[in-house]
């Protein structure tokens, strides 16, 4: 068998398949998001290109085998914190300040969001400090967690912080879901992991209660301002903020009401939804194809998710199986906050959905994480009934 047939083997022709159908709803759902409302330009032209970039992407990235990806994983890592630092002390007119968060690079025919990349940088630097970790430590104590832990959240803790001083709440919380995910196959004990997730959940909820039944306790004694709770209110009660924070939310529940079960057919939405080709593309879907064509999207999710959780078992190489966990959960957080939102579930957080919702970093960003789960596949994916 010649090289090119061998390397036409080990293609993961099933993901590209499961990415094809992507491109093929987001195409469409973008087509009929920009027929509607205020918008000069065609976007599904301009994703289509980024689609094609993406495959480059993956194409390169592909290439690079586990020991190269821990190599670089550094280099990658202070590569995203420099843009990000970059990005803070860059002047307006290179980096501006769009709905008060200073989060993208505004450079000459396309803009930058180096968040989405240090997503996926993240995930390399986390999976070389654990896979190192457990190299060196093969007998584990409560110790060893610990200080496992520690490094960890050294590596999460510069990103989370450069984030939040741009400040983007919504990318913020991937990054916490990716640590999480991470910590969960870490091999750190349930002894510590247990405890420090209780805490989190139980800080959340009472931060939430005291938001919605003792706000004057917040701007009291943690100078919280009532406007800040704005997006929480607009959730619980989107038809009385919707003049405001809750207009997007409002319009969002209108469209996706109106598709009922069949929808109303493509190219037929009417419901007014500003930028719907990007955050709210899910309330497009849901309102030209029902609940049928939501649920066909979910399921789209739910195939590519069960691949990549069949290909991180099967794999032969430790790094490879944290880059998937890594890589699953950053979609599966993506998915049910950004649904989550469309349909009052979860506050508003500027959450794309991934590979469908118009954009290239997030388009870009997320075909890069491809690129890894084709690179575990090309070079370590051991086939059950494989000679090996």
């Amino acid at each position: 068998m010649s090289e090119n047939q061998t390397n036409v083997s080990r293609f993961d022709w099933n993901l590209a398949f499961i990415l094809f159908l992507f491109f093929c709803v987001s195409s469409i759902a973008i087509y009929s998001a920009q027929a509607i409302g205020q918008y000069g330009e065609n976007f599904l032209v301009k994703q289509v290109a980024f689609y094609i970039i993406g495959s480059v992407i993956i194409a390169v990235v592909m290439r690079f085998d586990s020991e190269q990806f821990q190599k670089l994983s550094w280099v990658l890592y202070g590569l995203g914190n420099l843009l990000l630092i970059l990005l803070i002390v860059a002047p307006q007119g290179i980096a501006p300040e769009i709905n008060g968060a200073k989060s993208w690079f505004r450079l000459p025919g396309f803009s930058l969001q180096p968040s989405e990349f240090m997503k996926v940088f993240l995930i390399i630097a986390l999976s070389t400090v654990i896979t190192k970790h457990n190299e060196k430590y093969r007998i584990r104590h409560i110790r060893e967690d610990f200080i496992l832990l520690f490094k960890m959240g050294l590596t999460l803790s510069l990103p989370l912080l450069l984030i939040m001083q741009q400040p983007d709440l919504g990318t913020a919380l991937v990054f916490l879901a990716i640590f999480s995910g991470l910590v969960f196959v870490s091999g750190v004990t349930w002894k510590i992991i247990v405890p420090i997730f209780l805490g989190g959940a139980t800080l959340g909820g009472s931060i939430l209660a005291l938001v919605i039944y003792a706000p004057d306790l917040l701007e009291k004694y943690l100078k919280v301002k009532a406007y800040q709770f704005g997006r929480i209110y607009s959730w619980l009660d989107p038809y009385t903020y919707s003049g405001a924070e809750g207009y997007h939310l409002k319009k969002s529940l209108e469209a996706i009401g109106s598709g009922m079960v069949n929808g109303k057919g493509f190219a037929n939405g009417v419901v007014y939804l500003p930028e719907s080709h990007t955050d709210f593309i899910f309330a497009v879907i849901g309102e030209e194809f029902g609940f049928i064509g939501g649920s066909i999207v979910i399921s789209l999710f739910f195939v590519l998710i069960y691949y990549l959780i069949k290909l991180g078992l099967e794999t032969r190489n430790e790094f490879n199986s944290y880059l998937c966990v890594g890589v699953i959960a950053m979609i599966t957080f993506h998915v049910f906050q950004n649904i989550g939102m469309t349909i009052q579930v979860l506050p508003i957080t500027g959450i794309p959905l991934p590979f469908i919702s118009y954009g290239g970093s997030s388009l870009m960003g997320n075909m890069l994480a491809m690129g890894l789960m084709f690179s575990v596949s090309y070079h370590y994916k051991r086939y059950m009934f494989g000679s090996e």
